[in-house]
């Protein structure tokens, strides 16, 4: 079983960028897609990227595509998103998690596993 530790959070101001990082324990990581998905108090969580486990394909949510990139390096276990131009409406709590069902790469039913999650907070 994959296990997951997010990091990189923090407070900045807008126009700011982050990385964020999702370090994966197991030995089957690099077999899974990876997703990043964020949950602002009394909301649903929502998708933010995914990126299949080969890097052969990438996914966006539109709120965040064209500011963001996600990538892996399967050898480091490590699943980044890079975030940039962050706006207030970007503050949320941020989880990565596993793939674990077949299915929409973009739909946080059909991933589990998920980590502890990273604070993201952006001061206008």
């Amino acid at each position: 079983q994959v296990q997951l530790v997010e990091s990189g959070g923090g407070l900045v101001q807008a126009g700011a960028s982050l990385r964020l990082s999702c370090a994966a324990s197991g030995r089957t990581f690099s077999s899974y897609n990876i997703g990043w998905f964020r949950q602002a108090p009394g909301k649903e969580r929502e998708f933010v990227a995914a990126i299949i486990w080969s890097s052969s394909g990438t996914f966006y949510s539109d709120s965040v595509k064209g500011r963001s990139t996600i990538s892996r390096d399967n050898v480091k276990n490590t699943v980044y998103l890079q975030m940039n131009s962050l706006k207030p409406e970007d503050t949320a709590v941020y989880y990565c998690g596993v793939q674990l069902y077949s299915g929409r790469p973009y739909d946080a039913k059909n991933f589990g596993s998920w980590g502890q999650g990273t604070q993201v907070t952006v001061s206008a």
